[in-house]
């Protein structure tokens, strides 16, 4: 009789360990599915809703395996919950920091600095154009690039001839000359010298060009001065290669030989070459080597 009491009684403890048995396993395997597809979910970034399991759980399962099934939502993210690289920066920021928690200088420069560090600002470029502009170029002296060679022709100086040929008519000052087409005699204070037309006429000495002018009898001409009060005209020019205020050198070309004007065309073509010393006329055979 006690036989059968004990072995009731163990089977009876049997099948109550048995139901634990079970019971704890189903918890078990509810919550390892449960931390499984919570931190599926988590990776993914989606929010998982687990009514369905709630609902086979509420089925088939006990209160227990209920209650360790939860709605799995995706966490609100936050600063503290990401991965902080000092490093790592949003491209364009304003307020870009090192790792040692300074300020990037080349983000946070200031438009001040930037004009101190010599960057001007366009806003700053042109709103000074109109005021700053003449204050400027009134305090610059103004500098010429020109070149102003000294000109220093002395009374030992000599002239080279402006163009090869005879002398047609010479430097006459003291008497009377014939020229042959005014069919007349006159006083003559420079040399007509013979030439060819188109021919190349060039500097007798270096000298600046005061004047470039068109007269009746001499046709185009240019005035030149030598320093120290003398002058020297050309005369009978065409295809004048110099202007007003330039500076030429002993030899360069400076025009051409044009037809002559109507007061010498019985002479023909020729050159009128004339130099002065304080606005008087000399010889220039005197000079002319």
């Amino acid at each position: 009789m006690k036989r059968k009491i004990r072995r009731k009684g163990l089977l009876k403890e049997r099948i109550a360990m048995a139901v634990c048995a079970v019971t704890v396993l189903g918890v078990l395997t509810a919550t390892g599915l449960w931390m499984k597809d919570s931190t599926s979910t988590q990776d993914r970034g989606y929010v998982v809703d687990l009514s369905e399991i709630e609902k086979n759980g509420a089925a088939s399962g006990t209160e227990d395996e209920i209650r360790a099934i939860q709605h799995v939502q995706e966490p609100e993210v936050t600063g503290d919950d990401l991965d902080y690289d000092p490093y790592f920066q949003e491209t364009g920021s304003q307020n870009v920091e090192n790792p040692d928690g300074s300020i990037s200088e080349s983000m946070s420069a200031s438009p001040a600095e930037d004009v101190a560090a010599g960057e001007k600002l366009p806003e700053d470029a042109a709103g000074k154009e109109g005021t700053d502009g003449e204050d400027k170029e009134a305090d610059t002296p103004a500098i010429s690039t020109a070149m102003q060679p000294t000109l220093s022709f002395g009374e030992t100086d000599t002239l080279v001839w402006p163009v090869v040929g005879n002398v047609l008519i010479n430097y006459s000052m003291d008497k009377t000359v014939y020229f042959p087409t005014l069919d007349q005699y006159k006083y003559n204070p420079a040399i007509v010298i013979a030439a060819n037309e188109g021919d190349m006429i060039t500097a007798a000495a270096a000298g600046k060009v005061t004047s470039v002018f068109e007269d009746p009898q001499i046709g185009q001409a240019v005035t030149m001065d030598l320093g120290n009060g003398y002058e020297v005209t050309y005369g009978q020019l065409k295809e004048i290669l110099v202007s007003e205020g330039s500076y030429v050198s002993m030899g360069d070309m400076i025009a051409r030989v044009a037809a002559p004007t109507k007061y010498y065309s019985i002479e023909g073509t020729n050159v009128y070459f004339k130099l002065t010393k304080d606005g008087n006329p000399i010889n220039p055979m005197t000079r002319l080597s």
